[in-house]
């Protein structure tokens, strides 16, 4: 696959595109608004992209590598594992333009569409489940795969509370809840090894 250059006009589309699709949506933004936000014309849009769903697939795969919204806490490397889980829980940094998980908002709009896209977004969200997963088992989890599972359906429900209510409240019941379910899981780990002959 080629590498495309990223500090010109396909910069600025997938920027525009990062932008616009977060804060309006994808269906509810144009290519013509995308030209104008990039400082580009629609020709060059369909030099760099054949179509609109191309543009939305570059975007998730963009967001998927750069932006990992929320799930950067367990690439941090000073924190142990046990607080990078619960760090995913901490509230957002920038709750004025807070519009939920940009993968989950794009599922809900190409629901049902056969959408090239959605392939990009399940591959993202089961690498997520993977890194939990790897991160829980050197926390100690008795059964990493299961409190991987467990917190992403906390962390997705979190999300997507705070996006309908415009509240980030719902971080903090979520990062009580998900503690509750991380020490639950070291615990039975600790128990175990304890009658173990």
């Amino acid at each position: 696959m080629e590498k495309r250059d990223h500090g010109g006009p396909e910069a600025r589309i997938l920027e525009a595109a990062r932008t616009l699709f977060y804060r309006n949506g994808i269906h509810e933004t144009g290519v013509n608004e995308l030209a104008r936000a990039a400082a580009v014309s629609k020709r060059t849009i369909y030099q760099l992209f054949e179509s609109k769903d191309d543009i939305v697939v570059a975007y998730l795969r963009h967001i998927g590598e750069h932006g990992r919204l929320g799930v950067r806490a367990l690439d941090r490397d000073d924190l142990a594992p046990r607080e990078r889980l619960v760090a995913l829980f901490d509230r957002p940094h920038r709750p004025s333009v807070f519009r939920g998980c940009p993968m989950h908002n794009a599922a809900v709009e190409l629901a049902g569409s056969g959408h090239p896209g959605r392939a990009v977004i399940a591959a993202h969200k089961r690498a997520t489940l993977a890194k939990l997963a790897a991160t829980a088992e050197q926390a100690g989890a008795r059964d990493p795969a299961e409190l991987a599972r467990q917190l992403l359906t906390v962390h997705e429900g979190a999300t997507a509370l705070a996006t309908s209510l415009a509240d980030l409240e719902s971080f903090d019941f979520a990062r009580s809840a998900a503690t509750a379910l991380i020490d639950a899981a070291l615990e039975r780990r600790t128990a175990g090894a304890a009658v173990a002959p």
